[in-house]
C-alpha cells in the first residue's frame, strides 16, 4: 500500500506538469490526446472501481447489520452517525462563510456576467427523497445504483440474517466469501490508480487552462484554506478528543484512500478502498466500518458545503448584491438540509448551490463563472469527504467499543 501510495502521488505530480504543458499546445491536438488517450485511461479507471460500488456496499452493510445483531445498537449507531454528519456539515459552511468575507475573492465588474449562463436543474423535495430512500423495485434500485436505497434494502437483510441466525448459516457465510473476492478485486483494481489518476489530473488542468485557473486563483485559494482548515481543525479535535487519538497518525494511515479520493472525484467511487483503508489501517471494525462510511458517501457532503458557502459569497461580490445575517443564516440552513434532500443526485454539488442562491436571491447563472474550476476544487472536497467520513466511523467504533468494555466491567 506504501508504495502504491507513492506512485499514485507520483504519478499525480507527473500529471499536473503535463496539465499545464497542454495549455500551450494547440487546441486541436489537446482536444485529440484528451480525447483518445487521456480521458478513456481516466474512465476505465472510473468504471473499474465503480463497478465494485453496488456489490460492495450491499454485502458490507448487510454483514454489518447482521453482526450488530440488536436493533437498538444499529439505532444508537445511525443517530450518533447523522448528528456528527449534520453538525461538522453546518461547522464547514460556518467556516466559508467567514473566510470568504475575510478574503473578499470576488469583486465587482471583474467578471463578464453578461455571458454567464447556467440551466439548474430541479432537485428533489426532501420529503420524496426520504420517502424513496423505500424502494419499489430493489433490482432496479441496484442496477441504477440507488445508493441510499441499496443502503435500506441492505439493513434490513442484515436485520433479518441476525434473526434468523442459525437457519442463515450458509447465506451468511456467502456473503462473508463475497466480501473476501470485492476485497481481492479492489486490490487487483489498484495496480490501475497511478495511470487513472495521471489521466484524469492532466485532463482537468488542460481543461481548465492556466488563464482560468489565473482568473480564479483567489476563489480557488479561499477553498482551499478552508477544506485545510476543516480537516486540520474540525476533524483533528475530533479525532483527538472523541476517539482519544493522534490526528497526525489517522491521515497518515488514511492517507492511501484520499489521494484515490483526490483522483476520482467520487466519494461512492472511492468507497471500496475508503473502507479497506479504515479497517485495515484505522482499526475501525468491519460493523461499524461497513454502516457509517457507505451513508456517509451518500449525505455527509463538508467539501462541497465550503465550496457552496465560499461560492455564494463570491457571486454575491461579483454581482454587488449584499448579504444580510438572515440570509447567511438561510445559506447554512439550506445547504444543510440539502446535503441530505439531494443524497445521491449527480451533479449533487451544483444542484445544492442553485437551491442556496435561489433561497437568498442570487442570480443562479453566476454558477457559469466557477464551472471552469470546479472539476479541480471537486478533486480535493472530495478528498476532505471521505476522511470525514472515516472520522466519523473511528469515532463511533471507539465510543461503541468503550460501551462493550464499560457493560463487561458493570
Amino acid at each position: 500500500m506504501q508504495n502504491l501510495t507513492k506512485k499514485i502521488l507520483a504519478a499525480l505530480l507527473l500529471g499536473v506538469i503535463v496539465g499545464l504543458i497542454l495549455n500551450f499546445v494547440p487546441d486541436n491536438f489537446f482536444g485529440a490526446l484528451d480525447t483518445y488517450i487521456l480521458n478513456p485511461i481516466g474512465q476505465v479507471f472510473l468504471n473499474l472501481i465503480t463497478m465494485l460500488v453496488v456489490p460492495i456496499v450491499f454485502i458490507s452493510i448487510a454483514l454489518g447489520t447482521a453482526s450488530l445483531k440488536d436493533p437498538v445498537q444499529l439505532g444508537r449507531i445511525g443517530g450518533k452517525t447523522i448528528g456528527f454528519y449534520l453538525i461538522t456539515t453546518t461547522i464547514a459552511l460556518v467556516i466559508g462563510l467567514g473566510l470568504a468575507y475575510l478574503i473578499q475573492p470576488g469583486q465587482e465588474g471583474a467578471f463578464d456576467t453578461q455571458s454567464a449562463n447556467f440551466e439548474a436543474e430541479e432537485a428533489p423535495p426532501i420529503m420524496d427523497t426520504l420517502l424513496n430512500i423505500i424502494p419499489d423495485n430493489p433490482v432496479n434500485a441496484m442496477a441504477e445504483a440507488e445508493m441510499l436505497q441499496i443502503i435500506a434494502i441492505a439493513i434490513f437483510f442484515g436485520i433479518a440474517l441476525a434473526k434468523l441466525g442459525d437457519k442463515t448459516a450458509g447465506l451468511h457465510r456467502l456473503l462473508e466469501q463475497g466480501n473476501e473476492v470485492m476485497m481481492f478485486l479492489v486490490n487487483v483494481v489498484m495496480f490501475t490508480a497511478p495511470y487513472g489518476a495521471f489521466a484524469l489530473i492532466a485532463s482537468a488542468i488542460g481543461d481548465a487552462g492556466v488563464e482560468g485557473l489565473q482568473q480564479m486563483l483567489m476563489y480557488m485559494i479561499t477553498i482551499i484554506l478552508g477544506l485545510l482548515l476543516h480537516a486540520l481543525v474540525t476533524y483533528s479535535i475530533a479525532i483527538k478528543g472523541l476517539g482519544k487519538a493522534s490526528p497526525i497518525q489517522f491521515y497518515k494511515n488514511f492517507f492511501p484512500a484520499m489521494t484515490v479520493a483526490f483522483s476520482t472525484s467520487s466519494s461512492s467511487g472511492t468507497l471500496p478502498i475508503s473502507m479497506r483503508t479504515a479497517q485495515e489501517r484505522l482499526g475501525i471494525s468491519k460493523s461499524v466500518s461497513s454502516f457509517v462510511q457507505p451513508l456517509g458517501a451518500t449525505i455527509n457532503m463538508d467539501g462541497t458545503a465550503i465550496m457552496q458557502a465560499v461560492a455564494t459569497v463570491f457571486i454575491a461580490q461579483v454581482y454587488g448584491a449584499e448579504l444580510g445575517l438572515s440570509q447567511l443564516v438561510m445559506v447554512v440552513l439550506t445547504a444543510t438540509l440539502a446535503s441530505i434532500g439531494t443524497a445521491g443526485v449527480p451533479g449533487v454539488g451544483l444542484i445544492m448551490l442553485s437551491m442556496v442562491l435561489q433561497q437568498v436571491g442570487l442570480p443562479v447563472e453566476g454558477i457559469a463563472l466557477i464551472l471552469g474550476v470546479d472539476r479541480l476544487l471537486d478533486m480535493l472536497r472530495t478528498a476532505l469527504n471521505i476522511t470525514g467520513d472515516a472520522t466519523c466511523a473511528y469515532i463511533i467504533d471507539r465510543s461503541e467499543k468503550n460501551k462493550e468494555n464499560t457493560t463487561e466491567t458493570a
